[in-house]
């Protein structure tokens, strides 16, 4: 007697990420899960509404970003991108020309901007635009530059105490160079920036949902949020238009107060749908290595008496993380240098001796530098290494400041996928989406193909089943959802796709230019 699905797929190269059963040919949907998944022959007592050849494409479980921002991302894709420019002649151009096809806009941002040598003034901003605040960011969003406008118009010219975490450069002669290193040097500019509308909102979400349908993935970890936030991604589901799953964090910042964890409890009880869901926090630690602010156990090497810093002290994270663990609260923190990680980590192993043992399954989010004594820890403490694998420069060559800012002796340490994993810490991956492309495809290659900076430093290059693993399943554990997606399994949750070659017999060089062809998410197909 035949069965009935809504969707089979046949002739396909499944992995499912499932190790009872790790391939497949074909697949079953019913409703919003996974129904079957077996041989093409046992497939012929399926029947279905829409049957879909695969040609001998691979049938993947619906790609899981695990460190994104959809809402920042979304807003400014119709703002000006830079990831291209190298050169400040160049950059100018490219301002120049935005800046005459947008008369409109009462503001001119720039977004993705890589750290140049040297770095653009406000100088050669005013030479570009002067008749408009005009405000560039570094494609990690850790440093800005603005024109002396924009400086004016937040009373920055002259300079202003900022937090120790954050700088606005001065030049020599006592007025601001237009660089903002870190939040509270960027914010009093950035503030200033017109508010989108709701409407104009949830627009450009859905057009940040649609390009990430088209690259494969049907899942995300948010990076940032507040109750207003997951609010707009729960009517975009009430409307039908979310194309994806949203598990988003309320954001924590110095300010604020143990009784402010209120409201990440109102995310997690208000929002626990298999689309949309709370129940997390997020700290930022440090900075970034490029512009210092990240936090380092031993000096820059290229700023000798330079060990960056943070925003929060020992005591101060340790009592909010304490706190927000007692509650029951995931937290992911930010950390870049090697005294971010060490400051966390003792964090972490204070609120489990003040709160006892718990599968908390808490993050530390980036890792770029490690000390060796701290490397295991993250095992025995059962920490998760959420790791982003675009962001590990290819080469040491100088064109990437970031080799040079912690120097050979360090290289070891540095991006340490693979040593960590080899410790036994579970890994997750994912882009940092809009600082890199959310393109999962060029992730994975990154994983695949990275080569050690120097000869004898360790080989950090992933595995495909491991590095699909942190996109899938492990990514699935990282916010308690292994028990309803990141596999391919009868039961699941209905989240796969398709792409347009065998994934297995692909060459490695070649994965980037991997492509879906089919994405479904609860079901239903989001991208064809």
């Amino acid at each position: 007697m035949s069965q009935i699905a809504d969707l089979l797929i046949t002739n396909a190269q499944i992995l499912t990420m499932d190790e009872a059963r790790p391939r497949a040919n074909a697949l079953a949907i019913r409703h919003n899960r996974i129904a079957f998944v077996g041989s093409t022959q046992d497939a012929q007592s399926w029947r279905a509404g829409r049957v879909i050849d695969a040609q001998g494409g691979t049938l993947l479980p619906g790609l899981i970003d695990s460190h994104f921002h959809l809402e920042g991302g979304s807003l400014h894709l119709a703002d000006l991108h830079l990831d291209e420019i190298d050169t400040l002649a160049t950059l100018g151009q490219k301002v120049q020309q935005y800046a005459a096809i947008t008369n409109h806009k009462p503001w001119l941002l720039g977004f993705q901007l890589r750290y140049l040598t040297p770095a653009p003034s406000r100088h050669d901003l005013d030479a570009w635009v002067s008749d408009r605040p005009l405000l560039l960011f570094a494609y990690d969003m850790h440093t800005a530059w603005a024109n002396t406008l924009a400086l004016q118009m937040a009373d920055l010219l002259g300079g202003r105490a900022v937090g120790s975490a954050s700088e606005i450069v001065m030049a020599e002669d006592g007025t601001a160079t237009g660089e903002l290193r870190e939040r509270e040097a960027i914010e009093p500019v950035y503030s200033l920036v017109p508010e989108p509308t709701q409407q104009e909102k949830l627009d450009l979400l859905r057009l940040g949902l649609k390009q990430a349908a088209a690259v494969g993935l049907t899942s995300i970890h948010n990076m940032d949020g507040d109750i207003l936030q997951i609010a707009r991604y729960a009517t975009l589901d009430n409307l039908g238009h979310l194309s994806l799953r949203v598990y988003a964090p309320y954001s924590i910042t110095p300010e604020t107060r143990a009784e402010d964890l209120a409201e990440a409890l109102a995310m997690r009880d208000n929002y626990r749908s298999d689309k949309v869901r709370g129940g997390a926090v997020k700290f930022f630690m440090d900075g970034v290595i490029e512009s210092y602010t990240g936090l380092l156990l031993d000096e820059y090497s290229d700023r000798p008496g330079c060990l960056g810093d943070a925003l929060y002290s020992a005591e101060h994270f340790t009592r909010m993380a304490t706190e927000a663990d007692r509650l029951g609260l995931q937290i992911f923190v930010h950390v870049i240098g090697d005294g971010a990680v060490r400051r966390a980590l003792d964090g972490f192993a204070a609120a489990q001796a003040n709160n006892g043992p718990r599968d908390h399954r808490h993050r530390l989010e980036h890792i770029e530098l490690i000390a060796l004594s701290d490397i295991p820890r993250l095992a025995q403490l059962g920490v998760i290494a959420s790791m982003q694998p675009l962001h590990a420069p290819e080469v040491a060559d100088g064109l990437d400041i970031w080799p040079q800012r912690v120097g050979p002796a360090r290289w070891r340490y540095s991006f340490p996928w693979e040593t960590l994993r080899r410790a036994g810490t579970r890994l997750a991956f994912g882009s940092d989406w809009p600082v890199v492309s959310h393109n999962p495809f060029l992730g994975i290659h990154a994983a695949l193909n990275r080569r050690p900076w120097q000869p004898g430093d360790p080989d950090q290059r992933q595995t495909l089943m491991d590095t699909l693993a942190a996109y899938t399943r492990d990514a699935a554990y990282a916010e308690f959802q292994e028990q309803q997606k990141g596999q391919l399994r009868p039961g699941f949750l209905a989240d796969c796709i398709l792409l347009d070659r065998d994934l297995m017999a692909t060459p490695h060089e070649e994965i980037a230019a991997i492509q879906p062809v089919l994405t479904i998410c609860d079901g239903q197909i989001v991208y064809e």
